[in-house]
């Protein structure tokens, strides 16, 4: 179920329950239209104020299970923290604090700080010092303030822990505890997992006080899930690729690669065939993965390669194809990897690529699953499809919040003087002190001379085109 698809009437989902009228409202405008079952299953609960232990997968809405209640819970008038939500990565907090955000319209000047890794501690601190209300961050991040004395839970009402299987799996169970025990002990506690293990249940009875245990459906629908394997040479594998991609014309794909020198390799063959791809993986560095998340959520980039490891904690919505590049030992990475398509009601498309020495690995993925792989031949698929190329390209703009930049600032420097159509005009990303602005490509290059020429909130700004 998604958030447009409820069987009874939106309006008595919401209103029964304790929220006020102005986050009701709040929900209508943001197309809420009904509760999802990790919402409608926990919200009773957190509202009332009970510790929650939520067991349910990414992309079940849980972001706002926990967001509505904290924020019902905020004193607007105090900057103190009194909310902190703990991510296992930085993707994730980011995405996490753009929710939270958009829940908080329902109030005035609510501020959410994001605290992870890979930026300056000078920068957060100060922003620290101005106060905030909710901390969105990674465990490590976040302890290294409070040991600094930068940041202070005297007020913290709230402690969430968000994917904390996934956490606990990146050795963060010491930092977790340490910070759990520099907050008040009367705080409410609502976690979240997509598994259950002994470990989280061994956290949160650290942790927690009287914790319901709520469980909602937490493996993929996998009928909404096209899933083919085919057979290739270890020498082909790459190559074989394109031929998917030309095959099946996907509008968006995230192909899952074992090692970083796969990526790269990958990228270049998908490039010198016409492809809009990029790469993901550990070793770039957190500016260069925020410009690619960016462009590939904003549909300046067709083919995200990435590795496990780096595509942690990705939650992107609509996306059409994962092709499995290798196919992996474990069944449990398999099913992860495909679930991140056919989501939200929508038909996602899984191919993997499979070598001789590797059918073992595809008999493991079947008695895991208690269901045969199906097949195909690369042969029979037609190429006539061509290279896919993405709809948008990707303006940066060398300011953003730190400048008190707008989204509506930049539409209307593009839309005003510079007299670009709004339907022209894609996603609109904030950052501290870059934003980011998807365009039509066709208008790229003139886009990007128009806003160097003229002026965003009445300064003169530098803009580039990033590459994809």
């Amino acid at each position: 179920m998604n958030q447009n698809e409820t069987d009874t009437s939106p309006t008595q989902l919401w209103a029964s329950l304790p929220i006020d009228r102005a986050q009701q409202a709040n929900l209508a405008a943001l197309g809420f239209a009904g509760m999802t079952p990790v919402q409608a299953a926990t919200l009773p609960i957190s509202l009332a104020g009970g510790d929650v232990i939520a067991q349910a997968k990414t992309g079940s809405g849980k972001t706002a299970a926990f967001a509505i209640p904290l924020l019902q819970k905020l004193n607007i008038a105090s900057l103190k923290v009194q909310a902190l939500v703990l991510c296992p990565t930085r993707e994730l907090a980011d995405q996490v604090c753009a929710e939270i955000r958009r829940l908080a319209r329902a109030y005035e000047n609510v501020k959410v700080l994001p605290l992870c890794g890979g930026v300056a501690l000078r920068g957060q601190t100060a922003s620290l010092e101005n106060g905030a209300h909710i901390v969105v961050g990674t465990p490590g991040r976040v302890l290294d303030h409070l040991q600094r004395e930068n940041l202070s839970f005297d007020a913290l009402n709230t402690l969430v822990l968000d994917e904390a299987d996934r956490m606990l799996d990146m050795g963060f169970a010491d930092d977790i505890q340490a910070i759990a025990k520099q907050s008040p002990a009367s705080r409410q506690t609502l976690l979240f997992s997509a598994t259950y293990p002994d470990t989280i249940a061994a956290l949160s009875a650290r942790l927690m006080r009287q914790a319901q245990m709520v469980k909602v459906d937490t493996t993929h629908d996998t009928h909404a899930i096209d899933e083919w394997f085919f057979e290739v040479e270890p020498d082909t594998r790459l190559d074989a690729v394109t031929r998917l991609l030309s095959h099946y014309q996907p509008a968006s794909t995230v192909a899952f690669c074992n090692t970083r020198v796969q990526c790269n390799d990958l990228v270049q063959i998908l490039r010198a065939h016409g492809f809009s791809a990029l790469t993901l993986h550990g070793d770039l560095d957190q500016r260069d993965r925020d410009q690619v998340l960016i462009q590939f959520a904003n549909q300046s980039c067709s083919v995200l390669v990435a590795t496990d490891v780096a595509a942690r904690g990705l939650d992107i919505a609509e996306l059409a194809a994962v092709i499995n590049v290798d196919t992996t030992p474990d069944p449990q990475v398999y099913t992860h990897r495909i679930g991140r398509t056919g989501r939200a009601g929508a038909t996602g498309l899984a191919l993997s690529l499979v070598t001789m020495s590797e059918m073992s690995r595809v008999a493991r993925i079947e008695e895991a699953n208690n269901r045969p792989s199906r097949w195909a031949k690369l042969s029979e698929l037609s190429s006539k499809g061509g290279a896919l190329k993405a709809p948008m390209r990707t303006l940066q703009i060398a300011g953003g919040r730190k400048e008190k930049i707008r989204a509506g600032d930049i539409l209307g420097a593009l839309t005003g003087e510079a007299g670009f159509d709004k339907a022209q005009i894609g996603k609109i990303s904030l950052g501290e002190f870059s934003s980011y602005v998807a365009v039509s490509a066709d208008i790229a290059t003139p886009a990007m001379d128009a806003l160097n020429a003229g002026r965003i909130k009445g300064k003169r700004v530098k803009v580039r085109l990033l590459d994809n």
